[in-house]
């Protein structure tokens, strides 16, 4: 059986060309700071504070690069310390989420919504989703062998590219259910 990489996606924030202009300054560029997995993404030396009601997460990460719309992902925890509503979405559906301030040194941005837990997913070309028999979209499952800590995540939707490399991406609270740590390896179960 074939395993997946399961890599965990930690608190972040994509952001418009007019809000980083906002947050950084006009004309101002995303600096590269490390590349991720997934092609063409990268973490960016660029941080901010995201503001809720009730408390702020300082020194968020950036991922670039620009986005057509500004989204936060944080965890389900996350979301309840600052006291901000998170739905469970895929990435870019941010109609009707959760509002909050994004405070940068040059600036803040007030997002009315744009807040989501990404929905745990796995990214794969179009030779992964043929070698797996799954296609744009599928549910699926996936079990993960951790000492003391295994579980299988339901509810994991898979998403086909070419333009994406294969990995299954969880959040932090479910990195740590899991007792998930670098070089973690799930199995695919429809």
């Amino acid at each position: 059986m074939k395993k997946i990489l399961v890599e965990t996606s930690a608190r972040h924030v994509h952001v418009s060309q007019q809000d980083l202009e906002t947050l950084f300054g006009a004309g101002y560029e995303l600096t590269v700071k490390k590349m991720l997995s997934q092609p063409g993404q990268y973490a960016c030396a660029e941080r901010v504070d995201v503001v809720g009601p009730k408390k702020t997460l300082t020194g968020v990460s950036i991922l670039g690069p620009v986005r057509p719309a500004t989204q936060v992902e944080i965890s389900l925890t996350d979301a309840r310390s600052i006291g901000v509503n998170a739905p469970i979405r895929e990435s870019g559906d941010v109609a009707g989420s959760g509002a909050c301030k994004l405070v940068g040194p040059k600036g803040e941005v007030e997002l009315e919504c744009g807040v989501i837990a990404a929905k745990r997913h796995i990214h794969m070309t179009c030779a992964d989703a043929q070698e797996f028999d799954l296609k744009d979209k599928d549910v699926v499952s996936v079990k993960v062998e951790t000492e003391g800590r295994a579980l299988t995540f339901g509810d994991v939707v898979v998403r086909v590219s070419d333009s994406y490399a294969l990995a299954m991406h969880i959040d932090t609270d479910e990195s740590n259910a899991a007792c998930a740590g670098p070089g973690t390896m799930g199995e695919i179960i429809k």
